[in-house]
């Protein structure tokens, strides 16, 4: 019987990006179901009943939440032979590590920014700035960020490239002068069919966030 691989996703979703990036490098067919955000439909209301939020990936009928468990799963599921974690303990330990960073103080910055007005912004633009450049030193001349092997890093961190430009934009700061390594891994990460395929389109992606921003605006 053939597998049933869905996944329940946003387009312009970070999260959901590193589920796309991670069952394109596997070769994995899936069937991707883009949510209504504001009308959640009952699948994904059944299958993420705790936080009811994307993305959420179902094989043959059982869900895997929560992107960073979902690329792990992926991982240890279909395509051993070109893993995503390194096999060695304490570089799987790194890996995972640095994972955690994007969630805990990358992504964290970059909401800050787009919620933040004045003086609460330019906090935001200094933390953000910070982030970019821990993730400078970290990727220092390697190709990617465990070494000559694309891998669970860079799933992890590659998708919130999609948002570097409009970033700039309201942050004035330019990312490709500042951080000159990080911006040559992400080109490099885009030469990947997984990862070209599942990043959205710049144009689309900067309407989008410029018009959310408009919305949060007091009138």
């Amino acid at each position: 019987m053939a597998e049933e691989v869905i996944l329940l996703d946003f387009w312009p979703s970070l999260f959901g990006m590193r589920a796309r990036i991670a069952l394109r490098e596997k070769g994995v067919e899936f069937d991707m179901r883009e949510e209504d955000l504001k009308n959640k439909s009952p699948l994904l209301l059944k299958m993420n009943p705790v936080h009811k939020k994307i993305p959420v990936l179902i094989h043959n009928g059982k869900p895997i939440c929560e992107s960073l468990i979902m690329v792990q799963y992926i991982d240890e599921t279909w395509g051993p032979e070109s893993p995503l974690l390194p096999s060695d303990p304490h570089e799987r330990a790194r890996a995972k590590f640095w994972a955690d960073y994007v969630d805990k103080k990358t992504y964290p910055a970059l909401v800050t920014i787009l919620l933040s007005m004045g003086e609460a912004k330019e906090a935001a633009k200094k933390e953000y700035i910070e982030c970019l450049k821990v993730w400078e030193g970290e990727i220092g001349d390697k190709a990617y960020f465990g070494g000559e092997r694309f891998g669970y890093t860079d799933v992890s961190l590659i998708p919130f490239y999609s948002w570097f430009d409009t970033l700039e934009t309201l942050v004035n700061f330019s990312i490709r002068e500042e951080c000159p390594k990080l911006v040559a891994w992400a080109k490099r990460c885009l030469q990947r069919e997984s990862v070209a395929k599942s990043l959205p389109d710049q144009y689309k992606l900067n309407d989008f966030i410029l018009e959310f921003r408009k919305k949060l605006q007091p009138q």
